[in-house]
């Protein structure tokens, strides 16, 4: 299975003034703001989500359609350190997730889900990035 949708809730939303980000802006339709089950972490200046099957731990981001998504992710796996050529275990893992869009239709989108320990790591409260 896969999907040419990408979740996103860091460094890659629209209000985050990032080459990564234009990138992505550039080559992808915005589809709206979207959430999935899960917690937020602050790893450093970015955040790191946790997945998670308990309702009310909710993130938030953002929902793109990919124009070329295999192109396009291999850049996105290359600039979060998970393709081919990076140690193992990588930081991140690109995974496919249910999503809900604004207008609570689910859908399934890849993201990337933060692979390494997180204990002292700061839960972000909101499950918004941009807010914390």
């Amino acid at each position: 299975m896969t999907s040419d949708r990408l979740f996103v809730y860091g460094t890659l939303m629209r209000g985050f003034d990032h080459p990564m980000a234009r990138l992505l802006a550039a080559h992808a339709d915005f589809l709206g703001e979207a959430s999935c089950c899960g917690r937020l972490v602050l790893v450093k200046h970015y955040p790191g989500l946790l997945l998670s099957d308990v309702p009310r731990e909710v993130v938030h981001g953002e929902l793109f359609r990919l124009h070329v998504p295999e192109e396009l992710l291999h850049e996105l796996d290359m600039y979060e350190a998970c393709g081919e050529g990076f140690p193992e275990p990588t930081e991140y893992l690109r995974r496919l997730i249910e999503v809900t869009g604004a207008d609570g239709v689910t859908s399934t989108a890849w993201t990337y889900v933060y692979n390494w320990p997180v204990a002292g790591l700061p839960h972000i409260e909101s499950g918004r990035f941009l807010e914390q």
